[in-house]
This record gives structure tokens, sequence and C-alpha cells, in this order.
């Protein structure tokens, strides 16, 4: 018998994904260099299913559907180039090997072409959703040849989440490295998706002295709202918890130090290579860092001493500015992430559709949201939408929201609450929507001291000034 796919890498993600094509009607072959994995997979979960393990690459690629197609589930970097280097030996031309990793969209570029020259086709896929969505369904974000995504789209559509409409969250990205840029761009999402919410979490509970129990029962009723998303639910699970050893939630028994795996930093980083402004993602991976100095935070706490004023205003009121902050900081971040995908789209050639990535982000991954919905109605409406805050709809909300989004900022402040990402969502709102910004001082101060140069408002042409010194 022949299989459909190879999945090489049995760890969590690899062997979740076996199960989940197996389910779904795809004989699956298996191989890890750490045959131990392969055996706990075949006598566990894998058990009495259409799926086999093999002992080699020869073997995978003697039982494997011509064109052979071949998912890498192993983990970012050296491994990927490795794993490739064992297969490659036994590929044929026209097979597809497929990386599913959370590789780095430049390592993905190099690989396909890399293995286009030889005559292999290479897909970089993002997967978002974890291990139950590797399992139930994630969000699939493929890039590589087009023939190539239409050789393997049965098998991703197959698994893939489904929307509430129905339709796969999958779709074909672009060329190259767009499928490992998008999935990129959603992870600098989440991250400021997190951060938002970490602080508003902080104001009410820390500023205003909001128990866990009822700030609980808060994004609860969020989630039922406009800010109903996958990440708001396990907010309100999560302060639910009770610590095993003791009456109180478990999030008061946690290290406040935000681990990061790389990805949002490397949002931040391509930002910048790109000219895109990303203030809230950026505001999200410096808080992660900040979490970081624990050991200084705890010298500093003692030494700086600041604002530590109880807050005396009406809790109910502050609870309902802080969700209509929270929203506008949210349409914020995702007008900025959708904005870095326009210039990397131009800059790389990539064609992507921005309809359809919002699209396929409405279930299975982690930034998964109803306001995902809105902004693929948003990019229908009009497909060559500048930025999300210039859509009618988003603009009455923005606009309505404008108001409690200050308030809860100069309420932060107050009490000393850092809020560094909602700050940055509301001073982008402020600078893109101001006709002036003061960049004129600066344009004037690079020619003062450097000769740089400077355009002006009143005629066409390029000056420069001998200052007063």
């Amino acid at each position: 018998m022949t299989y459909k796919i190879g999945i090489v890498g049995l760890g969590v993600m690899g062997h979740n994904l076996a199960l989940n094509m197996e389910r779904n009607g795809f004989p699956v072959a298996g191989f890890d260099l750490d045959a131990s994995k392969t055996k706990a997979f075949l006598e566990g979960s894998g058990a009495r299913k259409n799926i086999i393990g093999v002992e080699s690459p020869a073997l995978l690629m003697e039982i494997l559907e011509k064109p052979r197609r071949i998912l890498l589930m192993v983990p970012a970097g050296a491994a990927v180039d490795s794993a490739i280097a064992h297969l490659k030996p036994h590929l044929e031309p026209g097979d597809i090997l497929m990386d599913g990793g959370n590789s780095f969209f430049m390592d993905t570029e190099r690989r396909n072409k890399a293995l286009e020259a030889e005559g292999f086709n290479f897909i970089g896929t993002g997967v978002s959703g974890g291990e139950e969505g590797a399992l139930w369904g994630p969000a699939i974000m493929p890039g590589g040849q087009l023939e190539a995504w239409e050789a393997t789209a049965p098998i991703f559509r197959a698994i893939s989440a489904k929307a509430e409409d129905g339709l796969p969250c999958v779709d074909y990205m672009g060329p190259r490295g767009a499928g490992h840029y998008v999935k990129m761009v959603h992870n600098g999402i989440e991250y400021g998706d997190m951060q938002l919410i970490a602080e508003i979490y902080d104001l009410l509970h820390r500023g205003a002295g909001i128990p866990n129990g009822e700030l609980a029962e808060i994004f609860t009723e969020w989630n039922e709202q406009e800010l109903r998303s996958y990440l708001i639910e396990i907010t309100a699970k999560i302060l639910r918890q009770v610590d095993e050893h003791s009456s109180e939630a478990l999030v008061e028994f946690i290290l406040d130090e935000a681990a990061q795996k790389g990805t949002g930093k490397w949002t931040s980083q391509n930002a910048l290579d790109v000219g895109a402004p990303i203030p809230t993602i950026n505001a999200a991976v410096e808080s992660r860092i900040l979490s970081s100095l624990k050991a200084e935070r705890v010298i500093a706490s003692r030494i700086l001493k600041g604002y530590t004023l109880p807050f005396t205003g009406d809790c109910d009121r502050l609870i309902e500015l802080a969700r209509k902050a929270l929203y506008a900081s949210k349409i914020t971040s995702y007008a900025q992430g959708f904005g870095l995908l326009k210039l990397a789209s131009k800059e790389y050639s990539y064609n992507l559709n921005y309809a359809g990535i919002a699209r396929i982000w409405r279930a299975g991954c982690i930034i998964r949201a109803g306001l995902l919905t809105d902004i693929t109605s948003a990019f229908e409406r009009n497909p060559e939408l500048p930025n999300l805050l210039l859509d009618d709809a988003f603009r009455d909300i923005v606009l309505d929201h404008q108001a409690a989004w200050r308030e809860v900022l100069q309420t932060g402040i107050g009490l000393g609450i850092p809020m560094l990402a909602t700050s940055a969502s509301l001073a982008f709102f402020d600078a893109y929507r101001s006709e002036r910004l003061p960049a004129n001082l600066t344009q004037a101060q690079r020619d003062y001291f450097g000769a740089h140069t400077y355009r002006r408002t009143d005629r066409d042409g390029v000056f420069h000034t001998e200052w007063l010194s």
C-alpha cells in the first residue's frame, strides 16, 4: 500500500497532525531520528490506525504516493536543514518537502530557491493552534510553488479548522517564504493581543483592586461581546483556576517573567527593515524583555518609589472604559499588523490576499476572534484599503471609543500602572491621524548637524540652510 503523506518528526505537534490526517482519510507514514518516539506513538495514540512507522528516509520514500509529500515537524533552524539533507538524496524531481515549524521566513526563502533549482518543491507553512489545533484543526498558512500547494491542498483543507461559515482556515499565501512570513506576523499580532489584555488585567487587578474571581466573570462577559476571542476566553479560565496548595488564584503564584521563542522579535526586526510602524507589537516584545529583568526590577522597586495611590473612582465605570480601550487598542494593533503585511507584500513580491489572511485566522489559530470577520469584510469591500482605521466601520468604533481609551491611560498613569502597548496603540492612532507631525524639527536638526537637506511646504525643491551658530 502507498501512503498519502509522510511526517518527519513525531513530537507532539507531528503526531497530532498525523492523527488529524489519518482521521480525515489520509494514510500517514511517520519517521523520527529518535526511534523510541516512533515506537511510543505507534503503540499509543497511533495504534490500530492507518499510520505506519519507518526506520529510514529510504523506506519512507518507498511507501509514499508520488509526487511524494513530506511534512517536516522539527525545530526551526539547523534541524530543518539537517532533515532536508537527510531526505534529499532519496527524493525525485517534483517531490514536495514541507516545513511546518516556526521557521524564519528568510530561511524558507533560501530553502525554497535552493530546492527548486534541483527540481524539488518546498512549502514553508505556518501552523497555528498549538497541540489541540494540530489534532482537531489548526489555521494553516502555506507558501511555496503554486503547483505544490495544489498537490497538498486536499490534505490541508481536510485537516484545517473550519470557521463558523464552514470555510477551511487554510489558503495559499504566496510564493517562497510567504507562508512563514504571514505566520510570523500572526505571532507578532498575538504578542500585541496578549500584552494589551495583560495591561488591562493589571489596571483592574493591581490598580483598582478587583479580585481575580470577579475579573474572570468580567472577561467571560466580554467574551460574549465585541471582544469575543480565544485569548479573552482563556484569560477568564486562567483567572478562575485555583492553586491546589491554597485557596487563591493560581495566576498569583506564577512568576512574572514572560518567555518568547523569537517570532515576535522577528516581526519587530522585519518591520524596521521594510519601514512599517508597529509600535503596539514592539511594545509587547519590549514588555516581555522588561519582564525578564526580574532581579533588577525587585531592586528598583525598593529604590524608585512611584505613585502608590489607591484607586478611588467608580470601578464599574472603569471596567466599561477598559473594555472600550482594549477593543480600540486591539483594532489599532491589527491595523499595524496588516499595514506590515501590505508593505512586505510589495517588498518581497508576495501578492498577499489580506481578506484571505483574515478569513483563515477566524478559527484554529491563537488570535482567532470575532474581530477577524469584520476585518475580512473590510478588505472585501476595499482590497486596496491602506489601513484598517480608514474603513468606515472601524473608524466609527475607534472614534466612539477614544474618550474611554484616553481616560483609561490617564488612570493607569495616575496609578503608576505601566501600559506600554495600550499607550503605543493610542500614540499610533494620534500620529496616524495627524496632518502635521514634529518631523519638521527633526529634519531641521538633521540639516543643522549633517547638511542632510530638507523639503519645504511652500515650494518644490531640496534645500539646505547655513544655520546660525
